[in-house]
């Protein structure tokens, strides 16, 4: 015994379960394998998911993105969870499609705060060409900006998902939502594989891919495994995975659905960074209702994008006050646009030096 005595407490032995290490990417993924994924004990699951996420990204950039609702309510679809839909008896109030200088002002409102990325989303079931006409316009308007531009606007044809590409958009999103086996329970208007055809025009014509899922809608773990499955083994990763927690609205049919656990969304987006290891995991809806610890986690999970300000389509969004102090307590600098010939997905710095980052906005909105 030395002069400071016995220890209190013996040392814990070692986790016996095995470490997964990000891999070369996979497109051939079996829902028992990503069940697997989201069974590995707590610890076990986030030390490979910060250690594939390492090899691909800066641990401490995160992308932000800024979204905006160009045309509210009145959607013919009947998504239980969106308070948008014809179908539900909800408070929103329905909008005309904005103008395009209302567009413009938001988008230079959210670079001056240091988005990279604007994204505009209709509520649409598809767009009609009269429409699609202003959007291309929008488009135009904001990438002249020097902003990164996303829109969502419903089901597409490759034609209308080519003139997007023209007009020079970078991301169209389009959510899976959930695993094939659980979507009839929550969408009965739009089939899955009409969202997986849309995304097959959205790669065809050059874009890249924004798509995810919303958790907590009433799904089991293994629903969870089975949508990340679609999404790994789609032909191509999407640059951009967004994992919404479900916001839930009055009115809308999973209203009072069990909320979920917490641990849960955390596993999840641990499991996609390590079987979408390119990918920018976006920790998306949801996040007005989460802590900050909660938040620290996902990002110690891999997620590496938010949405940023206060409002997303219909719903509140944590401020920008509150990232900005969570951000700025955690170490997390933002993303810049960069140029275009990078190969690796995304669209966005992933590597600063000490002189970028001390210019980086975070710390460019502290003074």
């Amino acid at each position: 015994m030395t002069e400071f005595g016995p220890p209190m407490h013996a040392a814990p032995k070692p986790s016996e379960a095995p470490v997964v290490v990000a891999a070369p990417e996979r497109h051939d993924w079996t829902v028992d394998e990503a069940e697997a994924l989201l069974d590995l004990p707590f610890n076990d699951l986030l030390f490979s998911a910060q250690r594939g996420h390492r090899a691909r990204f800066d641990p401490n950039l995160i992308q932000l993105s800024t979204l905006l609702s160009i045309k509210t309510g009145g959607c013919s679809e009947d998504c239980g969870y969106c308070s948008q839909s014809a179908h539900h008896e909800t408070t929103l109030e329905r909008e005309r499609l904005l103008e395009l200088n209302q567009v413009l002002d938001a988008a230079r409102a959210a670079r001056a705060v240091g988005s990279s990325r604007f994204c505009m989303g209709a509520a649409w079931r598809n767009p009609t060409e009269k429409n699609l006409e202003r959007v291309l316009a929008m488009v135009e308007g904001v990438k002249a900006l020097g902003m990164e531009t996303c829109v969502t606007l419903g089901m597409l044809t490759a034609g209308q998902a080519q003139r997007l590409a023209d007009a020079g958009l970078d991301y169209y999103n389009h959510n899976l939502d959930t695993s094939p086996e659980f979507y009839g329970q929550v969408i009965s208007t739009r089939t899955y594989q009409d969202r997986l055809e849309t995304l097959d025009h959205v790669r065809a014509a050059g874009l890249k891919t924004c798509s995810g899922g919303i958790l907590g809608m009433g799904e089991g773990r293994r629903d969870r495994a089975s949508m990340l499955c679609q999404l790994a083994n789609l032909p191509a990763h999407p640059e951009s995975v967004p994992i919404n927690l479900l916001v839930q609205i009055e009115g809308t049919p999973l209203f009072g659905t069990d909320a979920l656990d917490p641990f849960e969304l955390v596993r999840t987006i641990a499991a996609a960074r390590l079987m979408m290891p390119g990918s920018y995991v976006r920790l998306s809806a949801g996040r007005d209702d989460m802590s900050d610890e909660l938040q620290a986690l996902c990002f110690l999970a891999g997620a590496n994008s938010v949405f940023y300000g206060e409002r997303l389509l219909t719903t509140d969004n944590a401020g920008s006050d509150r990232d900005r102090a969570l951000f700025g307590r955690l170490g997390l600098a933002f993303e810049t646009v960069e140029a275009p010939d990078r190969a690796e997905p995304g669209g966005c710095h992933r590597h600063t030096n000490d002189h970028d980052r001390a210019r980086s906005p975070r710390v460019e909105q502290a003074r």
